[in-house]
């Protein structure tokens, strides 16, 4: 009796060698190349990128949180606070479907200016939600974390991408992106906001792109950018990289006017 060959795998597809730190290259081409893949396939050209916390709810669930707060006695300080930050969620949602229906006028065969987002809950949420209710795509690129983030359920299926790469996710967010808005958020939102900076100050990159510092009572007391520059430690035209507001019609305008006149004839990625 002929014994039955051994069923060897390919590299490719062994789970043990594609895990193991040998490999690691080939996982970190992975998230190059398969985003890629995915973003020709449904034509998106570029992006208008939104950082934000994942912890900010929208006014409904606010508004529920502080109902079940004041029906315990439990937790009202934390239900307020949420209160207080949730017109940021539905500032977003406003925003992003606003993005998304006049990018849709712009063109007849493209899709431009996609709302792209870190695809969890809260602010990214929020944007995503907009550009769906704005009956466009939209991006999410998630990240696998043991908490808080998890994948929301209104980005585009096909464009609901995972990484477990930092480094390479902000790639993304970058390379596509030619506008940025920064609401409010944690670590992870500063984290994103000073290296896209720092990248633009040391000429990495090179497009023109609009930023929005969205929520100038929020951003005015967690970083005092003024006090770098009276410290030398920046130029004062570093200051002008950005704009600072809590108008949505002002951040629509800037937004806009910025990718007319400076992305509007340049689809694809730049840097």
């Amino acid at each position: 009796m002929e014994d039955k060959p051994y069923d060897i795998p390919k590299f490719y597809h062994d789970d043990d060698f594609m895990d193991s730190g040998d490999a690691r290259p080939l996982r970190i081409l992975s998230e190059y190349f398969g985003p890629q893949n995915r973003f020709e396939k449904l034509n998106v050209e570029d992006t208008i990128v939104f950082f934000g916390s994942a912890r900010i709810k929208s006014e409904e669930d606010a508004v529920a949180a502080m109902a079940e707060a004041k029906r315990t006695g439990k937790g009202v300080r934390k239900a307020e606070q949420m209160m207080k930050v949730s017109r940021y969620y539905e500032e977003t949602r406003d925003l992003a479907r606003r993005f998304t229906e006049w990018s849709k006028t712009l063109t007849n065969d493209e899709r431009r200016f996609v709302v792209c987002t870190g695809g969890g809950p809260g602010i990214m949420e929020a944007a995503n939600r907009g550009a769906s209710e704005g009956k466009g795509i939209n991006v999410g690129l998630n990240i696998s974390l043991p908490f808080e983030q998890s994948e929301n359920p209104y980005i585009t299926r096909e464009l609901a991408l995972e990484f477990h790469y930092f480094f390479m996710r902000k790639f993304w967010f970058i390379y596509l992106a030619k506008a940025v808005l920064v609401m409010p958020g944690g670590f992870g939102t500063l984290d994103e906001f000073c290296e896209l900076l720092t990248l633009i100050q040391t000429q990495k990159i090179k497009k023109k792109m609009p930023i929005v510092l969205f929520g100038s009572d929020y951003w005015n007391k967690v970083v005092n950018f003024e006090a770098l520059c009276e410290f030398g430690t920046i130029s004062e035209e570093d200051l002008d990289l950005y704009l600072v507001t809590d108008s949505k019609d002002e951040a629509f305008e800037y937004v806009t006017k910025g990718l007319l006149e400076h992305a509007l004839e340049t689809p694809g990625p730049m840097l």
